[in-house]
This record gives C-alpha cells, structure tokens and sequence, in this order.
C-alpha cells in the first residue's frame, strides 16, 4: 500500500571530515496526492526532550518553512502529523599515520579504540566531533501511513553553542524545503 523508497525511515552514512555542510535524503509515497494536504501538526515525543532549545529550534524552522508553503499547524485532527526524531553523536577524527590492532585487554577505551603509528608520523587525534541528525515523516493522519519521510545529518560545532544551533535550524529548513516532492510532469 505504501511505496517509501527504502522503508519507512532512511538511514544513511556518517559524513566523513569536518565539514559543516548538510546531508539530506528524502522518500515519499508516489501514489500520495500531496496537493490535499493543507494543516499539519507535530506528534508528542515518545522520550523526554533532553535539549529543549535544539527542539525549539528545529521544530521553528520546520514550521517556518511550511508556513511559507502555506501549510497551517493545527493541535490536533491535522492532515498530517509529524514525527521526529534524532540526536547528537560525536565521532572521533584522526589524520595520519596507519591503523594497527591494539595490544592490550580488557575493555576498549571510551572515545578511540584504534591505536595509530607508521613510517608517516603518529596520527594526531582531533577533538570529537560532535553530528546532529534529524529524521522526519509525515504520516497521512486519515489513511495512518507515512507519506514523506526524510532525513538530514549536521556536523556541529562543540565550541560555540549558538553556531550550533543556527547550523541546526539551517539543516532542519533544508530538510522541510523537500516538502512536498515536486511533481513531476
């Protein structure tokens, strides 16, 4: 009945480097006529927010670019109901040098479980690096089927809170910028 590209959530990879640029993918329902959505409204988190003004943030780009597509945010009994769902990973970067097993026993350390060394020079362990992703699905409320659902990963900057959260907000609109999918003539 439903005809998502690759199930009903996307995954992806982990973006490699420190790059502050957006990863976004999308899959939608084909046979959903997008044009008999107009209202919308967010679903209640299943878990408590633990970052409050992340969520604030990234809920208020969304509703502004929607708004600005002329979509309304209704309470309840909406055409579509949006879920999110996300967080924040750190990974861990190293440059140089060549990977060798570790040596040791018992557990593997907390950040970096791979010893570097070689001919090039030690390798130089960089501050973690800390990689927002969001997924959204838009679930046709009526039929209770996900009709849009995509995804988009940030990396963050962990010195600077308020960048962060600009660079999240920015990722979260150009998430919603994908919806709904163009139609195709």
């Amino acid at each position: 009945m439903r005809n998502i590209s690759r199930g009903a959530t996307l995954f992806f990879a982990v973006l490699t480097g420190i790059s502050f640029a957006q990863k976004v993918e999308v899959g939608y329902d084909k046979t959903a006529d997008f044009l008999k959505y107009k209202t919308y409204q967010w679903a209640e988190p299943t878990m408590p927010v633990t970052r409050p003004l992340l969520y604030a943030t990234v809920v208020s780009s969304i509703d502004g670019e929607l708004n600005s597509k002329g979509f309304t945010r209704i309470d309840k009994n909406a055409d579509l109901v949006l879920i999110p769902a996300g967080g924040i990973g750190f990974a861990t970067v190293v440059t140089g040098g060549k990977p060798l097993s570790p040596t040791f026993t018992g557990p593997p350390p907390s950040v970096n479980a791979t010893v570097w060394t070689g001919a090039e020079g030690g390798g130089e362990l960089m501050p973690a690096v800390p990689d927002g992703t969001l997924v959204l699905e838009f679930v046709d409320r009526a039929a209770n089927r996900i009709v849009w659902s995509g995804t988009v990963s940030q990396k963050l900057d962990i010195e600077e809170k308020n960048k962060s959260l600009d660079l999240a907000g920015k990722a979260a609109a150009k998430l919603a910028k994908q919806f709904p999918p163009k139609a195709k003539n």
